[in-house]
């Protein structure tokens, strides 16, 4: 992998980006939009987008890199980076850090384990993160929601997919039972109807690729003049990310692309070269997993082309 603080020529980048966009224009096999959240069946799963900031600050982008969309499972990175600000190691203690082993939204690996989810990217997870958030205190000055924090780290405000926020306000009931579940073994701390609603708000954000690489950022180095603690925390985000970011797919996940990613049933990827870039793609077509399939497979050829893996 590149050495961190290596500058990363602008040209390279561009051509890199131009030949990704241009080898997933030919590929006929998108994969599958996800069918269970509506206003996310109907994209046209040709779809693909790409975004790359450099630590330098230097951007690359291509195809739909400007198309907004809900970024759903993505945002429980964030959301595990305000609760580790404000409550430290103290969140290991409700939510684990192994691979769960089990699909993101099951409910059987949960009780087997007491109400503690596995870890903060599954669905329970993200839920006992959200039940934290909200005891983050009012005089702390750590943002309390994901869409505050991303609206700080990418510098303007960020939407709601109205659409999808009111299809899973209505509905989510597997999720509302993984929440009773914790509820019930004592590691929920508020009302489920409560910890639900920012929950669901979270996963309805709608970003575009460029934005998503914006937000990622931090995560490259730790952000803008970093402390020890914030280079600790990207580290401790972006081993999570590596190891249990793309569902069950995130063993393949590693041996293809090689660098920490989290995935969304939206189509999104935000991916992190540490210490070199931040990548952020969108293809709404997804594999037997829930990852993008073109998105993966972009991330796979420009991780090849520039040298990105952590695995040297």
């Amino acid at each position: 992998m590149a050495k961190r603080g290596v500058k990363v020529e602008i040209k390279e980048l561009e051509s890199a980006v131009e030949e990704v966009v241009g080898r997933m224009g030919v590929i006929e096999r998108f994969g599958k939009a996800a069918d269970h959240i509506e206003g996310l069946a109907e994209i046209d799963t040709d779809r693909f987008g790409i975004a790359i900031v450099t630590a330098g600050g230097a951007t690359a982008a291509g195809g739909d890199a400007d198309e907004p969309f809900a970024i759903q499972s993505i945002s429980k990175v964030f959301g595990l980076t305000l609760a580790l600000r404000a409550f430290g190691d103290e969140v290991w203690k409700r939510v684990g850090r192994e691979p769960s082993g089990d699909p993101f939204n099951s409910i059987v690996d949960l009780e087997r384990q007491k109400g503690i989810p596995r870890n903060p990217f599954i669905n329970p997870g993200a839920i006992v993160v959200s039940d934290m958030l909200l005891d983050i205190s009012a005089k702390s000055d750590t943002q309390k929601t994901v869409r505050e924090f991303l609206a700080d780290q990418i510098g303007e405000d960020v939407g709601i997919d109205r659409k999808v926020f009111d299809k899973e306000s209505s509905s989510g009931f597997n999720n509302r039972a993984m929440a009773n579940l914790c509820k019930s073994f004592g590691n929920l701390n508020h009302e489920v109807e409560a910890v639900m609603k920012p929950y669901v708000s979270q996963c309805a954000i709608a970003l575009s690729a460029r934005q998503l690489a914006l937000a990622g950022r931090y995560l490259m180095d730790g952000g803008h003049k970093p402390t020890d603690q914030q280079r600790l925390l990207a580290r401790r985000v972006n081993s999570l990310m590596l190891t249990c970011g793309q569902y069950d797919g995130s063993g393949e996940f590693a041996f293809r692309v090689g660098l920490p990613a989290k995935s969304g049933v939206g189509g999104g990827i935000l991916a992190i070269a540490p210490g070199v870039a931040s990548i952020g793609v969108w293809s709404p077509g997804l594999d037997d997993n829930g990852n993008s399939l073109l998105g993966t497979l972009a991330l796979e050829q420009l991780a090849e082309r520039m040298g990105w893996s952590v695995f040297g």
